[in-house]
This record gives structure tokens, C-alpha cells and sequence, in this order.
């Protein structure tokens, strides 16, 4: 026999005998939890025995009663479906329960009480509906149960200045009551809403009224164990850029300011090369002229016929032109005089 197969043959062994004690020492455990788990007093409470959503009517048939220690037993809790659903009138599940999870007194209603917001309410407080789209409303990702930050968007006008737009945090940690008309916890899928019902206190009800026609309502989603407020600041144009309204408006009138610079300096260039350009015509009208007249020839009389008697003699003799000449040019009602060379 091969060394390697005695080998396996023994570990095979060792494992073997190792299986069965642990299979042992466990079957000891369990039974000594067991003997244990005897001596604790037992009571029943009643589950669910289907999942229930909001508005779900209770029947015998969706609960049933399980054992539960006695010592941790929730407060309300039912101990019989006969005392869960005692009175008159059917009851509704105020909340999402799931499977197998204790009903308690406090997530379904009471004898005739219909299943609506006003039954889930806290004392004190309030129920107030904000308009939202798809976008200011986290893009329909806000279910029941939820924590939102309500952030108003508001845009002061002034006639001193440009506009000032700015964000507040008008109120933290509100709690979401229902999306639309659907106030069930258990829903997982994002739909496009249009309204959202929070939970306020009377002050923070009017505060949401008001704002609701001061400015745009958006929300901001928190952290599900995030309960507490926190410090906040005004954010405004000069958070995103930088510059404040003051500043763009100075920046632009100041460019304003150069290109209306720029073309009053072109108007004037145009202006003066105009000026230039009439005088220069000017001149050469004058040359054309004088240059006609220094070829313009006199007309010469004829010799008187030859007589015995020369009683006169007439010589017609043409003067030199003048080497320079004189030009007069209106500037508005002023005559300006120039001397220039005149051309041959």
C-alpha cells in the first residue's frame, strides 16, 4: 500500500471522530438552551400575517397570534385577534407592517376611525401640502416616512440696482406625510409628483404658506439617521461667482463706457479725414484753374497796313505768371488763406 493512501486513510479517520464530537458538543448546547428557554414565561402576541400597507382593512384572515416573551412585550400590542379587532366598525393600518411584525395600537386605527393623515399626526401638529415638479421635489425620490430640508428661492427687485436672488433654508428635519395622495411608507419605485404633505408645527404651517407665495419651494433630502438641525447661511449670486450684482452691473456700464469712447474717437477720425480730403480737392481745383489760365493766350491785333506815315506802334508783350499763388478756404464762416507753388 502506496505511504500516500495510508495517509488519507488516517486523516479521513481524524476528521471522522472530529465531526462527531462537535455534532455532540452543539446537540448539548441546544439542549441546554432549551432547558433554559423552558423556565421563561410566555405570552401572545398578534402579527401580521401578510404584509399590510396604508389603509389596509385588518381581518382575521392578515393576523395571527404567536408566542413572545412575556417580558418583552411591546407596549400596545394585542394579545388575541379578538382584542385587535374589537369595536365596532372595521380598523385600517395607519403604516407600512410587514410580515410577522407585531400590530401595535398606535399604527392602526381606532374604533371607527378611518385610516387618513389627521389619525397619524403627532400632538400639536400640523398637516401642510407644498406644490413641487419632478425636479424641485428630488426628482420624485421622496417617499412617507422621509426627512427633507425645505429650501425657498426668492428674488428681491430694487430700483437702485439689479436684482438679488438668494437661498434660505426655511426649515429642517420636517417629516414627509404622503407624495401626492399616497401617504404608504412601503413604497420603493420614484414617481413624478406634484405636491408633497409635510408635518409642521402651527408656526412652521404659516411659514410654509407664506413662502409658498414669496419665492420657489424645492427640497433637499437628509440622511435618514441625520435628526438634528444644523447652522446654515444665506447663499447668494456671489457665493457662485464671486462678483456681487454691484460689481456685473459696473463691469458692464463700464464697457458701456469704452465702446461708446470708441466710436465717438471714429466719428471724429472720419470727421477729420473728411476735412483733409475737401481741402485737398479744394487745391487741385485751384491748380486746374490757374494752369487754364497761364495757357489761355491773349489775342494780338493786326499790324496796321504799312503807310508812308508811322504815326504809332502798338507791342503786345505776355506777362510771366506768378511763381506762387494765393488760396482761400472757408472753414465754417472763417477764410483761411494758404500760399502755395503754382504748378507749371
Amino acid at each position: 500500500m502506496r505511504a500516500n493512501t495510508l495517509i488519507m486513510i488516517v486523516l479521513a479517520g481524524v476528521f471522522g471522530v472530529l465531526a462527531v464530537v462537535l455534532a455532540n458538543v452543539w446537540l448539548a448546547s441546544q439542549r441546554s438552551a432549551m432547558a433554559e428557554a423552558s423556565g421563561i414565561q410566555r405570552d401572545t402576541v398578534v402579527v401580521a400575517a401578510v404584509a399590510l400597507k396604508f389603509g389596509d382593512t385588518l381581518t382575521a384572515d392578515k393576523l395571527r397570534e404567536i408566542e413572545w416573551p412575556a417580558s418583552a412585550v411591546p407596549a400596545g400590542a394585542f394579545k388575541t385577534t379578538n382584542e385587535a379587532l374589537a369595536g365596532e366598525g372595521t380598523k385600517q393600518a395607519l403604516q407600512a407592517i410587514s410580515a410577522n411584525e407585531p400590530v401595535l395600537a398606535t399604527r392602526i386605527t381606532g374604533p371607527g376611525q378611518r385610516a387618513t393623515l389627521s389619525a397619524v399626526l403627532g400632538e400639536g401638529m400640523k398637516a401642510v401640502s407644498i406644490r413641487v415638479n419632478d425636479v424641485l421635489g428630488v426628482a420624485g425620490f421622496v417617499f412617507p416616512g422621509d426627512r427633507v430640508d425645505v429650501l425657498l428661492t426668492r428674488t428681491v427687485r430694487s430700483n437702485e440696482g439689479p436684482d438679488k436672488s438668494f437661498v434660505d433654508v426655511l426649515l429642517q428635519s420636517m417629516k414627509v406625510l404622503a407624495v401626492d395622495q399616497v401617504a404608504d411608507e412601503s413604497k420603493e419605485s420614484p414617481t413624478v409628483v406634484k405636491s408633497v404633505t409635510l408635518e409642521a408645527s402651527t408656526r412652521d404651517a404659516q411659514k410654509l404658506t407664506l413662502a409658498a407665495g414669496a419665492g420657489q419651494l424645492s427640497l433637499a433630502l437628509r440622511q435618514a439617521a441625520a435628526g438634528e438641525g444644523e447652522t446654515t447661511e444665506r447663499i447668494t449670486l456671489s457665493d457662485l461667482t464671486g462678483d456681487t450684482p454691484d460689481d456685473v452691473a459696473a463691469r458692464q456700464a463700464e464697457l458701456a463706457r469704452q465702446a461708446a469712447a470708441e466710436a465717438a474717437a471714429a466719428a471724429e477720425r472720419k470727421r477729420a479725414d473728411d476735412k483733409i480730403n475737401g481741402l485737398t480737392q479744394a487745391v487741385e481745383r485751384v491748380g486746374s484753374r490757374l494752369d487754364l489760365l497761364s495757357s489761355a493766350k491773349p489775342a494780338v491785333a493786326s499790324a496796321p497796313q504799312m503807310q508812308e506815315v508811322v504815326k504809332e506802334v502798338i507791342k503786345y508783350v505776355q506777362p510771366e505768371p506768378p511763381a506762387r499763388a494765393t488760396i482761400g478756404v472757408f472753414r465754417g464762416v472763417k477764410l483761411e488763406s494758404y500760399d502755395v507753388p503754382r504748378q507749371k
